[in-house]
This record gives structure tokens, C-alpha cells and sequence, in this order.
């Protein structure tokens, strides 16, 4: 059978589940799981609904047909409607640091995260090797502040080219435009550890050492022309003491990007993220 999940936020008003659930099971659809949210904020409904297909529902196309005019449009819903096989495509963007890319392609090799790694792009040659052996496409595009839009230009015509469903920004470190930034609203995932905007700069680590942190933690958003302060899909923290070096810091806190990236990553490809503003509904 074919398994769909269909996501969708619309103004919270009475009569929006029923109405979706009369609907699939009046198209001989069946609900494997359905979450649901409503902001008391924002007054946003947010839904995310895992179902089959039954042998005498629609196709896809007609789905969707069906869908935008019996429910979408009366309850003015912005939705989609996702074919649960298939898999997405990510490039993933990486710069010197190995730990989140390395992560990434393993989970992916070994089948836990039901993604498929379509190339990897880098302003530097240092993490090739690690792409030629799994049989992944690298592309090194090199950036100078001269360089910069030209080579900005070249990254999204091979974003495009790879039909990318989403990009990962493996600690990548250049900052995107606001341009590329908004072309890749909503599908671009960043991961940065989260002494920011305490601890900025070079060896965040170290600086956070001096401190005597006692907690150390990543967090992975979307990116935003907003540097660092897109919205927040997945957070981790670590306890630290006196006695932790600021190496041990560094090893503790690559630990925490690499699980926390993948998990977002995981989240948005399976259609559990959904955007409410500045902040995020994450259907886990």
C-alpha cells in the first residue's frame, strides 16, 4: 500500500481534525499516527497525519486534487501532501571541521537515516577522501571576500542541479546571503554550538573554558538571513565541569553537533518540522 503524510497549519478554528479524518476514511484512507497542535500565540492549527492508502483510494495527484478543494480551501490551510517512500535528496555543505559530515554519511551508509546524499560541496579539498570512498559527488568551490558572489552563484546552480530537497550546513563557515538564504527558506538546516551569542568568534570551546561553563550544548536551526537566529529544530546539552579541559570541551561538544544535526535532519525529512513564525512545531 502507499503511505502518505500530509502536514498543514491553518487558523486555529473548531472542527479541523474531524474534518480531515471524515476525509481520508471517506477515501478508504487509514491513519498510521496523527499529532496535532494548536498555538494559543499565534492561534495557528498545526497537523501532521502518517496514512495509507487503501486499494480503492485515489492517486496521488488526485489526493491532493481532492484535498485543496473539500477541506485545504475552506479552511484556508497552507499543506502538502508527501509520498512517504520517497526518500530526500541533501547536499551537504561542509568546510575543515569532518565530525557532522562523518556522522551524517554513516547513518546514512548504515541505513538509519532514510536519506539519500546526493553530493557534498566544500570550500575546501580536506574532506574528499572521506566522500570518495563512500561514492559520494564532491565539489570543491574555494571562497575569497573577492570571490564570494561568484562563487556563492556556482553553489546554487549545483544545489539545483542535484535537485536538492534540503541542505545541510555540516559546520560549513561562510556565512550564506540573504539572497541564497531566502531561495532555501524552510530547507536549509544549520548547526552551531549554543554558547552563542555569548561566545563568538574563534574557539567558542576555549572561550567557554575560560568561563568555567558548567553546561556546553549544540542547536540546529534553519538558516535565515538573520545570522545563527533562524528557527530552532533540535537542542542538546551536556553537563561539564572544573576538571574538563577545554580539548575535552571540543571532543564533548563535537559529540553534541554531530547527534543533534541528525536528528534534525531526521525530523525534517520526515515531515515533522513545521515553521509557526520565529519558532517550530516538531512532531517527534
Amino acid at each position: 500500500m502507499n503511505r502518505f503524510i500530509l502536514t498543514l497549519s491553518c487558523h486555529d478554528v473548531h472542527g479541523i481534525v474531524a474534518a480531515v479524518s471524515a476525509f481520508l476514511a471517506r477515501h478508504n484512507g487509514f491513519i498510521k499516527e496523527s499529532t496535532q497542535f494548536g498555538d494559543p500565540v499565534t492561534q495557528r492549527f498545526f497537523m501532521r497525519v502518517d496514512f495509507e492508502a487503501g486499494p480503492d483510494s485515489p492517486d496521488e495527484n488526485s489526493w491532493k486534487i481532492l484535498f485543496e478543494s473539500d477541506i485545504a480551501k475552506p479552511f484556508a490551510m497552507d499543506w502538502k501532501l508527501h509520498d512517504a517512500s520517497r526518500k530526500q535528496r541533501v547536499v551537504i555543505l561542509v568546510s575543515k571541521y569532518g565530525h557532522c559530515l562523518n556522522d551524517l554519511v554513516h547513518r546514512f551508509r548504515s541505513g538509519t537515516l532514510p536519506i539519500e546524499i546526493a553530493a557534498v560541496i566544500s570550500n575546501h579539498e580536506d574532506m574528499w577522501r572521506l566522500c570518495e570512498s563512500n561514492d559520494i559527488a564532491y565539489h570543491c568551490l574555494p571562497v575569497t571576500s573577492e570571490t564570494k558572489l561568484e562563487q556563492e552563484s556556482a553553489l546554487w546552480q549545483q544545489i539545483k542541479s542535484y535537485d536538492a530537497d534540503v541542505v545541510v550546513l555540516a559546520r560549513y563557515m561562510q556565512i550564506l546571503s540573504p539572497g541564497l538564504s531566502a531561495k532555501l527558506a524552510g530547507r536549509a538546516i544549520n548547526i552551531h554550538h549554543s554558547f552563542l551569542p555569548s561566545f563568538k568568534g574563534a574557539k567558542p570551546y576555549h572561550q567557554a573554558y575560560e568561563r568555567g561553563v558548567k553546561i556546553i550544548g549544540a542547536t540546529a536551526h534553519y538558516v535565515t538571513d538573520a545570522l545563527d537566529e533562524g528557527p530552532i529544530i533540535e537542542q542538546e546539552v551536556a553537563r561539564v565541569d572544573h576538571a574538563d579541559s577545554a580539548d575535552d570541551l571540543v571532543a564533548i561538544g563535537r559529540d553534541i553537533e554531530s547527534v543533534v544535526l541528525a536528528r534534525a535532519l531526521k525530523y525534517h525529512t520526515e515531515h515533522r518540522v513545521l515553521i509557526n513564525g520565529s519558532k517550530t512545531v516538531v512532531f517527534r
